[in-house]
This record gives structure tokens, sequence and C-alpha cells, in this order.
């Protein structure tokens, strides 16, 4: 979305982080926390984790062929 929003440098405050985030998305039916955090904690996952980061690239390359019309179902 042309935003940058800076993560910690430290590998282990990254990977923590993004776990958090992940653990407590999974309580958004409470108020103050959303479902929202599951999709930001695997970003900032997929930052250091390859697996997590190859499911994010086949995740925006599917986007990208869905919004530009070339995506064919089934």
């Amino acid at each position: 979305m042309g935003k940058r929003i800076p993560i910690p440098r430290s590998r282990l405050a990254r990977i923590g982080g993004g776990c958090l985030l992940v653990v407590l998305g999974l309580f958004g039916f409470l108020p103050v926390l959303g479902f929202w955090m599951i999709p930001l904690g695997l970003l900032i996952l997929s930052y250091d984790i390859a697996s997590v980061r190859r499911q994010r690239r086949k995740a925006a390359v599917w986007w990208s062929r869905r919004r530009d019309g070339k995506h064919r179902p089934g």
C-alpha cells in the first residue's frame, strides 16, 4: 500500500512479536483484540521464516492475478 512500518532489527524480537500477534489475533472476538492481527503477525514472520515467506508470495501473486482479471477458476 506504499506505507512503511518500522519493525525491530532483532530477529528474536521480530519472531516473538509476529507470534504474539498471531496468537492474540486468535482472540479476535474480544473487544480490544482483532482478527486483523493474524495477517499482520504472518507478514512480520515472513521476514524471517522461509515457509511463511513462500506462502505470502503465493498469496500476493494470486491476489495480483485475481485483481488483473487473469484468474481462471478451476
